[in-house]
């Protein structure tokens, strides 16, 4: 592949990315203001099962496409890359309109299992989409294959304007004020917009399908189309549907042993919806930034890695893990120390704050699993991860079923606290050993951590707690230049690290 293609394509993934990102959690906190943290939770509960389908609807099929039709477009078959796009629509179509059959006549027996009858309208609705979601996979795995990502970023940015404005337009005009309606609402908006992706990917793909051309051969082989297709996808599709039933498990699960505690499911519904629904989202924004960087650095690795560049390939992961820690543990300090100001401003509701603060020393490890998982995807080693994934899932289950009816809300956040160290250990562990790289423990761990800590204590002690904008940028200025600095004067960051960063390939 050409290498300018693959930066421009990787930049254009990178910008939609953090527009997207920054979109969703400006709109998140706005409709949790409407909503409050118990409607957030009931769309939460509804939103797991929406994924479920999702999940069987697409079936594992963007990768299948993507090497199929990759695969034609080598050989210049024109004929077997239609039969491959027609066979997997058709595909998506039974799939897709099995799962919405399945929702629709199942929603009541569903709602039972969630244990809230609110949920069952949005549930009978959320299969509307389905077909087009799969359908939009089989799209996405074509424009990969063809190296173009202009068309799936456009249609995210379409999906999500769209969501924005239906949902709005919907909650002016039509909600009643209930929180079952507001569940509606939201998930048709997100049906809507899906379907509206879909179409609009569509119609970019007769177009560019349009734009092929290649010499007319002699003879044009039938290639088998139905067996390479399921050998690719069964096995992705297995562990997906497998990781994405635990996952659903999991969050059905959450409220109704919450509930053993709390004796009131209006409360355990607004605590999970506070968690799951408002604090995680804010917590997982900054990660947009450091997965840019990730991916930026994606390109090299990839190209090391098919080259057999050992040397190289350590020196990345090194490098990427190092940046990823270094700020991490910055943007953990920030939330653990400036958290609880910071939720009750942006979502008015006392309990996000506290939990932005809980959660703060948690989100390096957050990064540092997500950032490690990307890498050992690029670098082939994505089996182990969907293992890792559906370990993790697995034990959460179980200790959600053993701790929450006895701890309650923070049995869920040490669920969350064995959880996320669990998965980062094994992927980072394994990215380590499969890289052959290292990490230098105190450069970026011991070293930041500390410089973290100094900084973050500086600004409670030295300036008086407030409830404002400014007490909140002022604290994120102070606490990130006193780090800066810690880090020059602790040797974890220096001019020869970022002078290595970039230093070319070499064998």
């Amino acid at each position: 592949m050409n290498k300018r293609v693959f930066i421009k394509n990787t930049a254009i993934m990178t910008v939609t990315s953090l527009l997207l990102r920054t979109l969703g959690i400006v709109f998140r906190i706005f409709i949790s203001n409407r909503v409050g943290a118990e409607g957030m939770g009931l769309y939460q509960l509804v939103f797991s099962v929406y994924i479920l389908g999702g999940t069987f609807a697409s079936a594992g099929l963007t990768t299948a496409v993507t090497r199929m039709a990759a695969e034609q477009l080598s050989r210049q078959n024109l004929p077997a890359l239609h039969r491959v796009m027609r066979l997997s629509f058709a595909a998506c179509l039974l799939v897709g309109g099995a799962s919405a059959a399945l929702l629709y006549f199942g929603a009541p027996l569903i709602s039972g299992w969630i244990g809230d009858i609110r949920t069952l309208r949005a549930i009978s609705i959320s299969g509307i989409a389905l077909p087009f979601i799969g359908i939009s996979s089989c799209l996405k795995g074509y424009f990969m294959a063809r190296r173009k990502s202009e068309a799936p970023c456009l249609s995210q940015l379409v999906e999500q304007m769209i969501r924005i404005g239906s949902i709005l337009w919907l909650l002016h005009t039509r909600w009643d004020g209930s929180l079952e309606q507001a569940c509606v609402i939201i998930i048709a908006g997100d049906a809507l917009s899906e379907t509206a992706a879909c179409i609009q990917l569509y119609i970019t793909y007769r177009f560019d399908r349009r734009r092929l051309f290649f010499p007319q051969k002699a003879e044009q082989p039938r290639p088998p189309i139905w067996r390479p297709m399921l050998h690719i996808a069964l096995p992705l599709t297995a562990g997906r549907y497998l990781s994405t039933i635990l996952r659903t498990i999991e969050n059905i699960l959450v409220p109704a042993r919450l509930t053993l505690f709390t004796h009131s499911a209006a409360l355990s519904l607004e605590q999970f919806g506070a968690v799951k629904g408002m604090a995680l989202p804010l917590l997982f924004f900054p990660s947009a930034f450091l997965i840019t960087i990730s991916n930026l650095l994606m390109p090299e690795l990839s190209d090391a890695h098919a080259l057999g560049q050992r040397r190289q390939v350590a020196r990345l992961v090194e490098y990427t893990l190092q940046i990823t820690l270094l700020a991490s543990i910055l943007l953990g300090g920030l939330f653990t120390t400036l958290g609880e100001t910071l939720g009750d401003r942006l979502y008015a509701h006392s309990t996000v704050g506290v939990l932005l603060q809980i959660l703060g020393p948690l989100a390096p490890v957050m990064y540092l699993d997500s950032v490690a998982t990307g890498m050992l995807k690029g670098l082939g080693e994505q089996v182990h991860s969907l293992w890792f994934s559906v370990l993790d899932s697995a034990v959460r289950i179980v200790l959600i079923w053993l701790l929450l009816p006895r701890f309650g809300l923070m049995g869920f956040l040490f669920v969350m606290l064995v959880s996320n160290i669990l998965t980062c250990v094994l992927s980072t562990r394994h990215l380590l050993y499969v890289s052959k790289s290292r990490l230098a423990v105190w450069r970026s761990l011991l070293g930041p951590v500390t410089a973290a800590l100094i900084a973050g204590v500086s600004w409670r002690i030295g300036v008086p707690a407030s409830d404002t904008y400014l007490w909140i940028i002022g604290g994120c200025v102070w606490i990130t230049v006193i780090y800066l600095l810690l880090l020059q004067v602790f040797g974890c960051f220096s001019q020869i690290d970022r002078q290595r960063l970039t230093i070319k390939r070499s064998a």
